[in-house]
Parts: structure tokens; C-alpha cells; sequence
């Protein structure tokens, strides 16, 4: 079993039973440091639990494991897209696209009573926050944060595109170093909702134009900063007509 420190060897792969120590940085500094995907506290030690490429970002100091799934695993915190297939009760089932449908109270809804909720249908797309994601637990979705306001989830229009991109993609879109999204909305204004769990939401101002952006999202996966930035120009011009 390899035994490694966080800040020595993000980017670099591990497989899992890797043990990961903290730095002497963090262990001094008395900040919140967050284990995300792929890693486990077990008593004093951190262990690998899949294979993958340690990455980190900051507020808070958070570390996880990327790697490639097939099919989404639900973890607390995360922007989820569903599909409404079910209403049970006062709430709703909801397909995130893992294992087990999560559920969606009717009134986890900015706004939302017993008297006054939301008109959803079977069918509808929401985009909602994970509250509880354990492996003993059913998923339960929120639409709204802790102290109740509207935090920009909810149900999502019928006049967007929705598609599926790979996990790992995901991630990449919402790295802040990524500069796909910013200089496509430069020139094509548009909506886009991001789930972690690989569905993307666009709506843009025509239907051509939210194609252009989903079929550019997703010849992207494998692109560097600056193909990026040559495909958006590329895109951005024919959409001009030169």
C-alpha cells in the first residue's frame, strides 16, 4: 500500500488502497478540508477507494478522485438534473441517472407550503441540490438552500435542450480554468444548467443556436485551452456566416 501526501501529488494517478497523509501545510492550518469522491477517512488514515487522477480546489479545500463512470453515484452537495417520473404522497421520485431514484419533496420549492406548491408534472426537468446521498439512504433532492431563498434550481423550461456528456466532462466545464462556456456566451447568449451527474440543460435565443452550443460542449471533451478557443471561433463564424 503507497502512502502519499495531498499537496505533493495532485494531478498524479492513484489506485485504490493508496493511503493519502495531509501535508504538514494543512495539518498546521486550521482550515475545513473536504474528501470528496473516490476518498475515505477510515480512523486516522485516508484511503483511495477508486482509480483515478487526485484533483483539488480551494473554498474550501476540497480533494477527490477523478475518474471515468458509466453511471452517476450520488454524493451530498451536488447540482443534480432530473426527470420527474413519479408522484408518491407529498413528494416526488425523481431520475438522476444512478442506481436509486431520489426524491423531491413538494415543498423543498423556493416559496413553497402546504398550501401554495409548485404545479410539477410527471416529466418535468428540475434542477435541484442533493441533501442526503448515503449507501443506506434513498437521495433526496432540495431546490432550495439551507435557509429556504432561491438559489437558481428548480424546474427547468420545456423550451431547453437537454443532453448527456460523460462525468468527467462535467467536472472539466466547471473547472474555473475552463474557458469554453465564457467565450461561447460572449457571442451566443444563452441558459445552461450543469449536473454533476452528466445531463446539461441549454436554452439559447433560436433553436439553432442551442444546438451550436450542445454540439460544441460536446466535441470538447478531449480539447485543450486553446482548441477550445479556436472551436469557438470556428462555431462563432459560421453562426455569422463567414
Amino acid at each position: 500500500m503507497a502512502e502519499k501526501s495531498f499537496s505533493t501529488h495532485v494531478n498524479q494517478i492513484y489506485l485504490p488502497g493508496d493511503s493519502v497523509t495531509l501535508s504538514k501545510t494543512d495539518e498546521i492550518s486550521n482550515a475545513k478540508i473536504v474528501l470528496g469522491p473516490g476518498l475515505r477517512k477510515y480512523g486516522k488514515q485516508i484511503l483511495v477507494t477508486k482509480p483515478g487522477i487526485l484533483r483539488t480546489k480551494s473554498s474550501p479545500q476540497t480533494y477527490w478522485i477523478d475518474c471515468h463512470h458509466r453511471r452517476y453515484v450520488p454524493a451530498r452537495g451536488d447540482d443534480v438534473i432530473g426527470v420527474v417520473t413519479n408522484k408518491v404522497g407529498e413528494s416526488y421520485k425523481v431520475y438522476i441517472g444512478s442506481s436509486e431514484e431520489a426524491s423531491l419533496s413538494s415543498i423543498a420549492f423556493p416559496g413553497a407550503t402546504k398550501k401554495n406548491k409548485p404545479n410539477i408534472q410527471i416529466g418535468d426537468l428540475v434542477f435541484a441540490k442533493l441533501l442526503i446521498a448515503s449507501t443506506d439512504m434513498e437521495p433526496e433532492l432540495v431546490c432550495v438552500n439551507s435557509l429556504g431563498e432561491n438559489v437558481g434550481l428548480g424546474v427547468l423550461s420545456t423550451n431547453g435542450f437537454l443532453f448527456t456528456v460523460p462525468l468527467h466532462h462535467v467536472r472539466k466545464l466547471l473547472n474555473p480554468e475552463c474557458t469554453l462556456l465564457k467565450s461561447l456566451g460572449k457571442a451566443l447568449p444563452f441558459e445552461i444548467a450543469i449536473g454533476m451527474n452528466g445531463k446539461i440543460w441549454i436554452k439559447a435565443k433560436s433553436v439553432k443556436q442551442t444546438i451550436t452550443v450542445a454540439r460544441a460542449i460536446s466535441i470538447s471533451e478531449h480539447m485543450n485551452k486553446e482548441e477550445m478557443n479556436q472551436l469557438c471561433r470556428k462555431f462563432v463564424d459560421r453562426q455569422a456566416g463567414f
